[in-house]
């Protein structure tokens, strides 16, 4: 049986068995909140393993190996700093239920801030969502074929479309579960990975996590931009914020924490992938060459790798999109099982359009980042007494900020470090500094009418 025909059966039997394994929502709080058919709320395990899972995207674990390839373990812990976000979220959301009293984020910001902060959020928020579909869809197919051919374009297809079935099928609940058996699948697997990958590169384990050179134009620009932007990313990540209501707020919290520890652990350990192939001297995809090049096997436990923390992704993407429509935004009809599949449907057929215009899957994270450095101190400073323009003024200079890097037009001159990602990281800088400033003028604004509280 050749690689490729091993492969579609693989991506064939996992959706398969997760549509097989999912038990249908019958009521609302199943479907919308992740309750078991007998009432019960997600524990600190399932809870910890939806949150790790969801955040091992295809596309970071990707990005931390690539990384690990340009920047040695230098680059790994880089990206591996946006797993301190479980920290400062788990804290704040914690606070806001237990201090502030409120349900959700969207309650929060619409009594705060009143409704154009809600509708302002919520765009920023779907932004990220379709960015999490095509973006993980994407490294599925580049195992497939090259970008833009028949066998790439089917599988992304046929993965999206196994995965939507079986999140319509359960909902959040569904997505929890298999959050829990997708984080099972993935630790062993990464241990396969580890053990076949090190022993046959003839190099310590010292060495791989010596690799690289701990300064600004060699990865620590990444590592700072991660650091500023744990502040403020988390609140634009639906899926993460949706987790931290739905049990009690103590052991939300314990799980947030445990996320963090994990989570950074399971990225640095991806990112030695990278790091091999920086000593095998390879280029390109850093997964895919060094599947290639240890063989078969590995070749198909990246591949299942990649499916598995691909689909934990995007079915947590479709759950959270569906109750943001549904339930906090009330853009349906009424609040159904039924309207939350249909907008299912609606995020998979949008999200799976971009690929076909070969955007870039790194810019998925960092850019959207960027573009939400003004909710930093929305969330940190969440007791203040605010009103509308404490939320406007920040959130929008930093999507200005965010749209300046992506189009390329951030002034150059501006930047204080060399190497790559000297912009963003001016970027970043300039962004949480104005965002934060404009915060605080604005608590001296008067007379701003129903969003001041």
């Amino acid at each position: 049986m050749s690689v490729t025909i091993a492969q579609w059966i693989l991506i064939a039997f996992f959706g398969l068995l997760f549509i097989y394994l999912t038990p249908k929502a019958k009521t609302l709080a199943q479907f919308f909140e992740g309750e078991s058919q007998n009432g019960k709320k997600p524990n600190v395990f399932l809870l910890t393993s939806s949150l790790i899972i969801s955040w091992i995207f295809a596309k970071s674990i990707t990005n931390a190996a690539n990384l690990g390839l340009s920047f040695g373990i230098v680059g790994g812990v880089s990206y591996a700093v946006y797993y301190l976000s479980f920290v400062v979220a788990g804290v704040v959301i914690y606070q806001l239920r237990v201090k502030g009293g409120y349900k959700s984020i969207h309650a929060f910001l619409e009594h705060r801030f009143g409704n154009l902060a809600l509708v302002l959020f919520s765009l920023l928020i779907s932004f990220r969502l379709f960015n999490e579909v095509w973006s993980n869809t994407m490294v599925i197919g580049s195992y497939f074929g090259v970008p833009s051919s028949m066998p790439y374009y089917l599988s992304i297809l046929l993965f999206t479309g196994l995965t939507l079935w079986y999140t319509m099928k359960g909902g959040m609940r569904s997505s929890m579960l298999t959050d829990a058996i997708q984080m099972v699948f993935f630790g062993v697997l990464l241990f396969i990975i580890l053990s076949i990958m090190i022993p046959s590169g003839n190099r310590t384990i010292a060495e791989y996590f010596t690799s690289g050179t701990w300064s600004m134009s060699t990865g620590l620009n990444l590592f700072f931009v991660a650091l500023i932007q744990v502040f403020s990313y988390p609140f634009h990540d639906p899926v993460m914020t949706d987790r931290g209501f739905i049990t009690d707020s103590k052991t939300t919290l314990r799980s947030y924490i445990y996320a963090a520890l994990i989570g950074f652990c399971c990225l640095v350990l991806f990112s030695l992938v990278g790091v091999y192939a920086q000593f095998e001297g390879l280029s390109g995809q850093a997964p895919v060459e060094v599947a290639k090049l240890l063989g078969t096997l590995v070749m198909l436990v990246m591949n299942f790798i990649m499916i598995t923390s691909a689909a934990s992704t995007l079915d947590s993407a479709f759950s959270s999109f569906s109750k943001l429509a549904v339930v906090d935004l009330k853009l349906t009809k009424s609040i159904s099982i039924r309207s939350g599949r249909i907008v299912m449907l609606v995020v998979a057929v949008s999200g799976t359009l971009p690929i076909f215009f070969a955007p870039e899957i790194l810019s998925a994270t960092t850019v959207s980042g960027t573009m939400v450095l003004g909710l930093a101190p929305v969330f940190l400073f969440w007791n203040c007494k605010t009103n509308k323009w404490s939320f406007i003024l920040p959130v929008c200079f930093g999507i200005v900020t965010g749209l300046l890097v992506a189009t390329g037009t951030f002034p150059v001159s501006w930047t204080f470090t060399s190497g790559k990602y000297d912009v963003l990281f001016a970027a970043n800088v300039y962004g949480t500094v104005g965002s934060f400033i404009l915060f605080f003028l604005s608590l001296f604004i008067k007379n701003v009418g129903d969003g001041e509280s």
